[in-house]
This record gives C-alpha cells, sequence and structure tokens, in this order.
C-alpha cells in the first residue's frame, strides 16, 4: 500500500468509526481515561527510554534548549498527564447535554444538543504530551482522532499511542478511533488536509510557520492554536512587589510555552522607579532584555529593541519592554502587536482595570495575575487540546465542549406545515 493510499485508509477508517464513538457511554469513556492513566505510570520506564531516543537525536542535530524543552519528558510530566487522565475523567461528559429547548404553539418540541465533531486531525510538532491530551478529550467528548505528530518525537509519540490503543482494547472501545499518521512526509500533511470528506476539523499546534501551512492548505475548516505574543502591563498604581512578582514568573517560570510573557509594558510613571529592580531579577535569571528609548536610558546594558520585536514569540529567556505613557497606549500596543492570546495589567485602580479587560482583544485577559495560567487544566477544564486565538467556535483554551458542535432534535405527534 502507498503512502496515499495509507492515510486515506487511516482516514475512511476513523469517519466509519465516528458515528460508533457518538453512542459511547460516559462510564465507557471514563474507564479508558483512567486505565490508560494507570498504564503511563507503569509504563513510564519505557515512556522515558523512547523519549530519550528521541531527545538525544534533536540534541545531535543543534535543536534549540526551548525545543528540546518541549520534546522532553521527565517522570513528573508523566504524572502530570496521568493526573490530567483523572481530571478528564472526573468532568462532566458534554455529550447529550440540552442546550436549549422550546415547545412550539404547534406541540413541537425541539431541543438543542451537544454532539461529537466527528474526526479531529492534531498537527503537532515537539510536544509529545499532546498525544495524551488530545487523544483523552477527544475520546471523551465522542470524537476520533488522528494524529500527526512531527518527526522529531517519532519514538516518543509511538510509545504513547501504543499505550492508548491498550487501554482502548481493554475497556471495549474500537483501537481506531485513535490513529498516529506516520508517513508521506510533508506531502502526507498536505494529503491529510484534503481529505475533507473524513475529517470534520483540523487543530494544529506548533510554530507559526506550521499554522500558515495548514491554513494555506487545508480543505477542511481549521482552528488556529496561533502564537502567543502576551503582554503584561504595569501601571501607574500598580502593587510594585506584585508586579515584580508576576512579570518575573510569566517570564522565566517556563518561557518555552505559549502563555509566557513576551512584552513587558510599564507606565512612564513609575518607570524609572520600577525598571532597575524588574531588570535585575532578569539577569539574575539569564533574561536577555531589548528595549525601547526611553527603557535603554533606564537599563543602559539592555540591547536596542527592533520593530520586529514588538511582535516576537522568543519562547526563551528573552524579553521586550517598552515604556508607554497611559493604559490606552498600552491596549493600543497590544491589539495592534499580540496575537490574541493573553495579556494582563497589574494595577490597584479598578476603573482602569476594567477598561483594559473590556478593551483589550484578546481570548484571556488578567488583572493582577500571570498569563501562564492560560492552560486547560488551569482553568479547571481538565486538559486541553490547544489554546484557540480565533473568535468563531472556539476561544482560549479549548476541551471538552469546544470539541463538541450541537444539533436539534425535534419531536412530533404527527404534525405538517401549512
Amino acid at each position: 500500500m502507498d503512502w496515499k493510499s495509507e492515510i486515506r485508509n487511516i482516514a475512511s477508517i476513523a469517519h466509519s468509526c465516528s458515528f460508533e464513538m457518538a453512542g459511547l457511554t460516559t462510564a465507557r469513556k471514563n474507564e479508558f481515561l483512567l486505565l490508560l492513566s494507570r498504564i503511563l505510570i507503569e509504563k513510564s520506564d519505557t515512556i522515558l527510554r523512547f523519549n530519550l531516543k528521541d531527545v538525544r537525536k534533536c540534541e545531535r542535530q543543534n535543536y534549540s534548549k526551548a525545543f528540546i524543552d518541549r520534546l522532553l519528558l521527565t517522570p513528573e510530566r508523566i504524572k502530570k498527564m496521568a493526573t490530567s487522565l483523572q481530571n478528564i475523567a472526573n468532568l462532566e461528559d458534554p455529550v447529550g447535554k440540552v442546550i436549549w429547548e422550546t415547545v412550539r404553539p404547534n406541540g413541537l418540541i425541539i431541543k438543542r444538543v451537544r454532539v461529537p465533531i466527528g474526526v479531529i486531525a492534531i498537527i503537532y510538532e515537539s510536544r509529545p504530551d499532546v498525544t495524551i491530551e488530545a487523544s483523552s478529550l477527544c475520546v471523551k467528548s465522542g470524537n476520533c482522532v488522528l494524529l500527526r505528530g512531527g518527526k522529531e518525537a517519532v519514538f516518543s509519540n509511538s510509545i504513547l499511542v501504543e499505550c492508548i490503543k491498550e487501554a482502548l482494547e481493554k475497556t471495549g472501545i474500537n483501537q481506531n478511533v485513535v490513529n498516529l499518521v506516520k508517513v508521506g512526509g510533508r506531502a502526507g500533511v498536505k494529503y491529510l488536509l484534503s481529505l475533507n470528506e473524513s475529517i470534520d476539523l483540523v487543530i494544529p499546534r506548533g510554530g507559526e510557520s506550521l499554522i500558515r501551512a495548514v491554513v494555506l492548505h487545508s480543505k477542511i475548516p481549521v482552528i488556529k492554536h496561533y502564537k502567543g505574543v502576551c503582554h503584561i502591563y504595569v501601571d501607574s498604581e500598580a502593587d510594585k512587589t506584585m508586579a515584580l512578582n508576576v512579570c518575573l514568573n510569566a517570564k522565566v517560570q517556563r518561557p518555552a510555552t505559549c502563555n509566557a510573557m513576551e512584552t513587558l509594558l510599564i507606565h512612564r510613571d513609575i518607570a524609572n522607579s520600577f525598571l532597575p529592580e524588574m531588570a535585575e531579577l532578569f539577569k539574575q535569571h539569564n533574561v536577555e532584555i531589548r528595549a525601547c528609548d526611553q527603557t535603554m536610558k533606564i537599563i543602559p546594558w539592555a540591547k536596542p529593541a527592533t520593530q520586529q520585536d514588538w511582535s516576537e514569540e522568543y519562547l526563551d529567556l528573552i524579553i521586550s519592554i517598552k515604556v508607554v505613557n497611559s493604559v490606552s497606549e498600552a491596549i493600543s500596543h497590544i491589539n495592534r502587536y499580540g496575537t490574541k492570546h493573553s495579556d494582563a495589567i497589574i494595577t490597584t485602580n479598578e476603573n482602569t482595570a476594567r477598561k483594559f479587560l473590556e478593551e483589550v482583544d484578546s481570548a484571556c485577559v488578567y488583572h493582577n495575575a500571570s498569563t501562564r495560567f492560560t492552560d486547560g487544566g488551569e482553568f479547571g477544564l481538565g486538559a486541553e487540546i490547544g489554546i484557540s486565538t480565533d473568535k468563531i467556535h472556539a476561544r482560549g483554551p479549548m476541551a471538552l465542549e469546544e470539541l463538541t458542535t450541537y444539533k436539534y432534535l425535534i419531536y412530533g405527534n404527527g404534525q405538517i406545515r401549512t
């Protein structure tokens, strides 16, 4: 079988399975999730051994530290995946939930009910934990999933899918509801994106170039997990200690994630008192600063920022800093250079905070908290399949409910239209 036939066959089988999945009971889904959680812990050593093959290969090929961090699995990260599966099992099943209902004057009962989307293709790069997140959320929401991971994580993804299929088999669920597409290279991805008769939705997870390529070639609807150029604006009425702690956390706690802060905006009235302390903390954590002209006067050892820096997702220990004259200027900067992901304001002024929360056009807007909380688990959603920067259908962390659509069920007793 050639690679096109193999991909087409995998998609076709998933499409057939999707009708069966729509009627899967919540109890069966939860049984699968809890069993998979146990299997991940039991097979941790094997998973880590396979992951190390991918890590060593990427180290030899001189991938960046940020990239290696996204690829790396540790005992703690496997435990986190296992816990996430347990959390998803405890969540309410959205399938079959009645969103709205009415009784018409002619006696027709009309209900709008949540149903699975069908077959979802996830195209992602280095993060093998996406394999578990995507599969678990899709199964719980009654969907079939086609996983197309990057070549850099082929060993990790393969062993994780083996674990998933073992759990599916032992709980009596068709193993073809989760499949890893390995063949075809880049041409295979492009071909997968043409199979709109079998696949209902595509969700890309990765860098800007991957997402743009998927959007360009896909004949299937795409929900974009776009890059995260996240901002924190420190207002003139900010609590300085809070601002220092939040900004440091948002930049250095895990800089390779899409919800890490990339640009710090600071009100001019407190720039002279705040920036020297902030810059010293960044220096202690090896953060490179790229600064506007006003910031350069306060932090002379910083590098001058270019125009490109304001729209750059560094995913590394690098930050751009700009002094602004007002909250309005901060909002304008964010709406111009941001990616509608996650942005925050630090202030004690409720009116200023309200203006910021209302006018910043992002999926997640924070008052006095780190942008690092933009995450399905942190939001109490169990896990996420991605963070949508689109506005239609889903926005922000995408979890179970966002992986469903709806249909109308109409109950009558012989009504005809006149």
